[in-house]
């Protein structure tokens, strides 16, 4: 085995970690749209449209939230951050819930995202504080939709893109911004074929490893076409089990044009060692 894959396999395994620590414990501005297109069609060329809405973005702040049960116990891992739309990179710190006795299950972890990659700092397991894991998220069966323990977001707009089903449900907010709900059933393969080089190939993963390609989603847009809320429900199968699990993730984004300072680690703070499993 190279050393190349050696780095994918161990990188895999800490990537499903983030999410076994919890399992074991284009510019489409809504102003002005005719009442039919908010419905049928009409709805789903807008959702499909809300990706290239924030292409055209420069930047936001987000946070995050994924939410699963597992053997009666609902648990969720919260993540905030900023991400750059134009460079498809952004930065979290990703929190892990706490165990049932209160005691913080594991140190915040620091997650950078890039086109096929997440670079992941604290992740303990034997690896140095300093240095970071890196993963090819094109390995991973869910095309880091969930093992990571947070969505992209730019990968949760382009899930979008496979919409099949889309209708209006209503206007609403979103933390004091007036939106338009959209509730309906994105394709994970139609989304794969659509989508930006950085997450065609990990959606198309994504396709094929999870339970379902189905992906029920609630979408919330602003006035300018923005996504302020968007919601996925997917079907996780976890390799320490047989059924599959549900997890809802949650992407809320706001101030845009916030600023982004995302550098890449260097080759030399990436760890090479090997990862001991949790």
């Amino acid at each position: 085995m190279t050393e190349r894959q050696q780095h994918r396999r161990h990188g895999a395994g800490v990537a499903a970690g983030v999410l076994c620590v919890c399992l074991a414990g284009s510019g489409c501005a809504q102003t002005g749209v005719a009442a039919e297109d908010a419905h049928g069609e009409g709805a789903v060329q807008i959702v499909r449209g809300a990706a290239d809405t924030l292409a055209g973005t420069r930047s936001s702040k987000t946070r995050t939230s994924m939410e699963m049960a597992t053997g009666g116990t609902r648990v969720t891992i919260r993540g905030e951050g900023v991400y750059d739309f134009r460079r498809q990179v952004g930065r979290l710190k990703v929190l892990l819930p706490q165990d049932p006795a209160g005691a913080t299950a594991h140190r915040p972890i620091t997650e950078l995202l890039a086109p096929g990659a997440l670079f992941m700092k604290n992740r303990g397991a034997g690896v140095p504080a300093e240095k970071w894991v890196r993963v090819d998220t094109r390995s991973l069966t869910d095309g880091n939709l969930v093992t990571g323990g947070a969505t992209d977001p730019f990968a949760a707009a382009e899930v979008l893109r496979g919409a099949r089903t889309a209708k209006y449900v209503g206007d609403e907010e979103v933390a004091g911004t007036p939106v338009r709900h959209y509730r309906g059933t994105a394709d994970l393969g139609i989304a794969a074929r659509k989508a930006s080089d950085g997450n065609g190939e990990a959606l198309a993963a994504a396709a094929k490893g999870f339970a379902t390609d189905q992906v029920p989603f609630d979408v919330f847009l602003d006035d300018d076409g923005r996504i302020r809320k968007v919601r996925h429900r997917f079907s996780f199968v976890n390799g320490r089990q047989q059924d599959a699990v549900a997890v809802a993730s949650t992407t809320l984004l706001y101030d845009f044009g916030a600023p982004v300072d995302v550098r890449l680690p260097d080759r030399d703070d990436i760890y090479a060692g090997k990862i001991a499993e949790q």
